[in-house]
């Protein structure tokens, strides 16, 4: 039985990527272009997954080999699952809590911030992309829009407002993610398991890292880009730029 569900799983994650692949492709190339005008200025990108697994998409592009060094994960203590997974779930519903880890890290006009959150209705969530509003940051939101419409406005996970994050960003990359996240089902169990969230997340980060620097290598610039510390040469590598960033990055 493994091994067949082993490939149904392969076969639905290959279908979800492709799906994105052909679908997601201008929203990923606008946010690439929002992307690198932020790094020709030598400005940050902020990146912030407020809520137990989004937390993942935001350090899937920290400090990441092959990734960029413009940006800034927003890893907040509150909703990271180091921290409790139930105290995480709780702090993601805690209306405000958003709107405080936005100011902690300073963000102001002209600043840019990818959130990320699959389900995009928490209440974190939406303060996050309130909040970056209220500043002037422009915002690109990492999420399901089936997910949050499809979601009662009623749910106990929902921001007060019942806002949607996919209607507060300037752009939307659709992870298409179903409701509930597990895509597979088992025999008779009720509750489907193994989860695409992350595949989806992890791909159109990466396309959109990947699609800045094309951006970038097209207009002659080449971006610090950092290289793996296990692989030979990659501490000295990325020594050259430590220093014009260690005090700008908050969690670097």
């Amino acid at each position: 039985m493994s091994t067949k569900l082993m490939t149904q799983y392969f076969n639905k994650v290959i279908a979800h990527i492709q799906l994105l692949h052909d679908e997601e492709q201008e929203a990923v190339l606008q946010a690439a272009r929002m992307t690198a005008d932020q790094i020709k200025q030598d400005r940050l990108v902020y990146a912030y997954g407020p809520g137990g697994h989004s937390n993942l998409g935001s350090q899937e592009i920290f400090f990441r080999a092959g990734g960029l060094m413009h940006i800034s994960a927003i890893l907040d203590e509150g909703t990271l699952l180091s921290g409790g997974a139930l105290r995480s779930m709780a702090t993601e519903r805690l209306p405000g809590h958003g709107r405080i880890v936005i100011d902690d890290y300073g963000l102001q006009e002209g600043d840019l911030l990818i959130i990320i959150n699959a389900y995009g209705i928490n209440a974190a969530t939406i303060d996050a992309a309130l909040e970056a509003k209220k500043r002037g940051v422009r915002t690109i939101g990492v999420t399901s829009v089936r997910h949050a419409t499809e979601t009662p406005a009623g749910h106990a996970a929902r921001h007060p407002s019942k806002q949607n994050l996919h209607d507060l960003v300037d752009v939307v990359l659709d992870s298409k993610v179903p409701v509930g996240d597990a895509i597979l089902q088992v025999g008779d169990i009720e509750q489907q398991v193994a989860a695409i969230s992350t595949f989806a997340n992890a791909y159109l980060l990466n396309s959109l890292v990947a699609e800045t620097i094309g951006l970038l290598a097209e207009e002659g610039i080449q971006p610090p880009i950092w290289m793996s510390g296990n692989a030979t040469g990659g501490d000295e590598a990325n020594a050259r730029f430590i220093g014009k960033f260690k005090d700008r990055i908050k969690k670097l």
